[in-house]
């Protein structure tokens, strides 16, 4: 009864979130109910749902649209000729070594698929009221052209059937991974197309990012008795099924036939997986009341028990962290489920081929920027993929700087324990290397403006240094302009403020404007709109013959302005901090690290050369210092530091 009680407070919670969340910009909503069965031997599934959509737009819509993720994988499909094209593009490595531009998962894979080892999906019907609907598969996006329009401010119902054949593991989804596990099943409904503020966002599957309506899944699935699942959501049989998911103590009674029906529910979230094995281990952590942390693994290929626990012993940990910067986990239960071609994230879980805290870092950190504050993954993946992997950094920094060689399941092993140490050795050289990623790509000739939808970069490799590495410095450059105490308070209040409402970049730079008081919209049109690179140099030196001051020379070599701090250095090891606001900010940041800082007057962003005064004696100067923070992504930093000659 309490478990009951929990979980229908919760849920009052998180809806209380979405409606309060209506204010500013409408959501459409959706309800799924779907029976689907899984035929093993065929490598089939067979399925229905029962869909109540609510459109709470002011739009009359003409037409709805769904998903159909499997048409991708067959010879000839819009991903596998993306591939191979792409795979065409011959990319040098650092030591000279030429590789092509491909996906190294996908490949040239998908081209030579059998029949049987296809993928599909395809809705047999669909009726909304009884009456049945014109349908147009367009490969992976299925049109269907409503015989009555779809009101405002209304709710419909809608009833399908489907069948799709899983396909062999290549992306995401599939069955027979590397590691052996049977079914990875992601992306294996037929999903509904959100409808936002810009129209439907019917993105066939070519590669890369999802976009989802927030709602509630009550899913059965049906499977021989031999496999365990691990899914999305709460499982509401719990005790009736067993697999460790019942509560302490209950006596599950034995499983006539040969099928199970597993029932997971989950609210407010775009997504829903499953995987299936039948040698699956399940561990679970219960970390506080109504949050409780599962693992699903297949011993061999390098896995075992310590690693697995260690997941779950870390994300505990770590949880306090997250929470403090990033805002609270709001969902009963997170899982993180060996299964899928890497790491992949969904709703409440995580499909990831190993126990390396570093990609179970990241996969639970989408929660936060793909599952809560979910933009529009095609259209600004550097603000999934790249707030995601700023967050991994810090969240890796804290754990292994305080907790990595405490944790019981890493005392008893030496190369555990060497792995830990290796990487807390190089905590420095994290952020470095997406700082790193993000130069290589701007010195490249490559560089596409992270405005590009994700699937429409050139090439694969832009893409990935776009969206992880300079969507990752995009954050910690926002602590250079306008202090990283304040950029902390910008990510909890974008958090309060968007979490459930979908939102896009000027959204973030609203709030970020709002909490630092400070103009930034130069900052992400800049950033975000073109490849104009930062590049700062220290100019001339010399004494005021008049005032006896000190002036420094500063020159903006490259074409994106920004603000400047200066460190002078005396010989007697006392330092002078300057910070120089750029006029297009209209104010300064404050003061870090308790320093004193002189502000100076604004560096007007047309203006290549700026003179910086101070009253200190350049005989007494040892060395003069742009941004030494180096939080600045000043793509020549060779320039940025003066030494003075004794």
């Amino acid at each position: 009864m309490m478990k009951k009680i929990v979980a229908t407070v919760l849920s009052i919670v998180l809806t209380s979130s979405i409606i309060g969340a209506q204010t500013e910009r409408w959501q459409q909503y959706i309800k799924y109910n779907i029976d689907v069965t899984l035929l093993d031997q065929t490598n089939k599934i067979e399925g229905t749902e029962q869909i109540e959509y609510s459109n709470n737009s002011s739009d009359t819509l003409h037409k709805i649209f769904f998903h159909l993720y499997w048409n991708a994988f067959r010879p000839n499909s819009s991903m596998d000729v993306r591939s191979l094209e792409l795979g065409k593009n011959v990319m040098r490595r650092r030591n000279g070594d030429e590789i092509p531009d491909w996906d190294s998962r996908v490949k040239d894979r998908i081209s030579k698929l059998k029949e049987d080892e296809m993928g599909y999906n395809h809705v047999t019907k669909l009726t909304i009221n009884g009456i049945a609907q014109e349908l147009i598969e367009h490969e992976t996006i299925l049109e269907v052209r409503l015989a009555k329009d779809i009101l405002p401010n209304s709710k419909t119902l809608i009833n399908l059937s489907f069948k799709a054949q899983v396909p062999v593991q290549i992306r995401r989804a599939g069955r027979n991974s590397i590691e052996g596990i049977q079914f990875s099943m992601s992306q294996w409904y037929p999903k509904m197309v959100e409808y936002d503020y810009q129209g439907w966002n019917a993105n066939p599957y070519i590669a890369r990012e999802f976009y989802g309506v927030w709602g509630t899944y009550d899913v059965k699935t049906t499977a021989n008795k031999k496999y365990m699942i691990a899914a999305t959501g709460v499982l509401k049989n719990a005790n009736t099924i067993g697999y460790g998911y019942e509560t302490k103590g209950t006596i599950v009674p034995a499983i006539k036939g040969n099928n199970i029906t597993w029932n997971f529910t989950g609210q407010n979230i775009h997504d829903f997986v499953w995987a299936a094995d039948t040698a699956y281990v399940h561990i679970s952590k219960k970390i506080r009341e109504g949050l409780t942390l599962n693992a699903f693994y297949k011993k061999g290929n390098g896995a075992n028990d310590s690693a697995w626990k260690n997941v779950l012993w870390a994300a505990e940990k770590v949880l306090p962290y997250i929470e403090k910067n990033y805002g609270q986990y709001p969902y009963p239960q997170y899982s993180f489920i060996q299964g899928g071609d890497g790491g992949m994230e969904y709703a409440m879980a995580t499909l990831i081929r190993n126990s390396s805290l570093g990609t179970v870092f990241h996969e639970w950190l989408h929660s936060w920027y793909q599952q809560m504050l979910g933009t529009n993954e095609s259209l600004f993946s550097w603000m999934d993929e790249g707030f995601t992997e700023y967050a991994t950094d810090q969240v890796s920094n804290y754990y292994y700087t305080n907790w990595a060689l405490s944790s019981p399941f890493v005392k008893n092993s030496q190369s555990a324990i060497d792995d830990a140490t290796a990487v807390y050795k190089r905590l420095p050289l994290v952020e470095a290397a997406n700082y790193d990623g993000y130069f290589s790509l701007a010195k490249s000739g490559m560089e596409e403006p992270l405005s590009t939808h994700a699937d429409h970069y050139n090439t694969n490799w832009a893409y990935s240094a776009a969206s992880y590495s300079k969507g990752a410095v995009f954050l910690n450059q926002l602590g250079y302009i306008v202090s990283d105490s304040i950029r902390n308070k910008i990510l909890l209040e974008y958090y309060r403020q968007w979490r459930f409402k979908h939102p896009n970049a000027n959204d973030f730079i609203r709030v970020a404007e709002k909490v630092s008081t400070l103009n930034l919209q130069w900052y992400k049109e800049y950033w975000m709109n073109s490849t104009k690179t930062i590049d700062y140099a220290l100019g001339n030196v010399a004494t005021d013959s008049i005032s006896g001051k000190t002036l420094i020379t500063l020159k903006r070599l490259g074409k994106m302005p920004m603000p400047v701090d200066v460190v002078i250095t005396l010989k007697d090891g006392n330092r002078e901090f300057h910070t120089i606001p750029l006029d297009l900010m209209f104010g300064a940041k404050l003061a870090e690290n308790g320093n004193k800082v002189i502000v100076d007057k604004e560096w007007q962003w047309t203006h290549p050369e700026y003179s910086l005064e101070t009253s200190l004696n350049l005989t007494n100067i040892k060395s003069i210092e742009i941004d030494p923070s180096q939080r600045m992504a000043d793509v020549n930093r060779v320039n940025n530091k003066l030494v003075i000659p004794d």
